[in-house]
């Protein structure tokens, strides 16, 4: 509770300073709106219901790609810590791979499949598959390997062996991935949609600003900010929280 007293006391302070700024520097709203503008913006959003259909359209392309994502993330985390010679090969490329911005996949994504939804998916998929890839390799990889002698002492081979052991004990960095996933998938979406031609935050944001609407821009940045943290700290966190401490990996809070 104090520190969501704090964190309120925060933003409002900084809302304040933000609004005092403005008026004593006699910023332009073409250049930066004030706290007032944006949440007006916000309400005109609401009144008219473009928000609502935005955000609906932002969520099915995030479902989708960030779903595709998580299965080909967990299938080839799998593959690359089972078999060496991938790993190796594959595991450098993807490795590669994680430190090119989802943005930079934008002219290829084009390119390959139009100005259409595809494109955005392709993005969000490329955004939340490497890192949950990663994952999931490095937590099959780390298996202790007292776990694995003592369930081949008990008889466990093969695949009974993997199903049995090394995937339940992954299954902390398999958490840790999706939620990370979600973070660069969220991230990916919003670029994905700044070149996209229908519905969605981040082609409002990119007419907002063409028509120098910044208290429009504002106004979905701060959307897209807040459902980030939210469902970050809401969803993601507690699961991963709960997970740990089942696991044994972090200690319960007293209550």
């Amino acid at each position: 509770m104090q520190l969501a007293i704090k964190r309120i006391l925060f933003f409002v302070a900084l809302f304040g300073l933000w609004e005092l700024a403005i008026r004593i520097f006699h910023i332009p709203a073409v250049i930066l709106p004030s706290p007032v503008d944006v949440l007006l913006s916000l309400r005109e959003s609401l009144a008219d219901g473009s928000l609502i259909e935005d955000l609906g359209a932002s969520f099915t392309r995030l479902i989708i790609g960030l779903s595709i994502a998580l299965i080909i993330g967990v299938l080839l985390g799998v593959f690359l810590a089972n078999v060496k010679t991938a790993d190796e090969t594959l595991g450098s490329l993807i490795l590669a791979l994680q430190s090119i911005p989802s943005i930079v996949w934008l002219p290829l994504a084009i390119m390959w499949f139009g100005l259409n939804e595809k494109s955005v998916i392709f993005i969000i998929v490329l955004g939340a598959a490497i890192v949950m890839t990663i994952n999931m390799r490095t937590g099959i990889k780390n298996v202790q390997p007292l776990y694995i002698k003592a369930a081949q002492t008990m008889g466990s081979t093969g695949i009974d062996l993997f199903i049995r052991v090394m995937l339940p004990a992954a299954v902390p960095y398999a958490v840790t991935g999706t939620r990370l996933a979600w973070a660069f998938a969220w991230r990916a979406l919003m670029a994905g949609e700044l070149l996209s031609t229908g519905p969605g935050l981040g082609y409002t944001l990119k007419y907002a600003s063409d028509f120098g609407r910044m208290d429009m821009v504002i106004a979905i940045m701060f959307v897209i900010g807040v459902i980030g943290v939210t469902v970050d700290i809401l969803i993601f966190q507690r699961i991963e929280k709960r997970v740990l401490v089942k696991w044994g990996l972090e200690q319960k809070e007293a209550a």
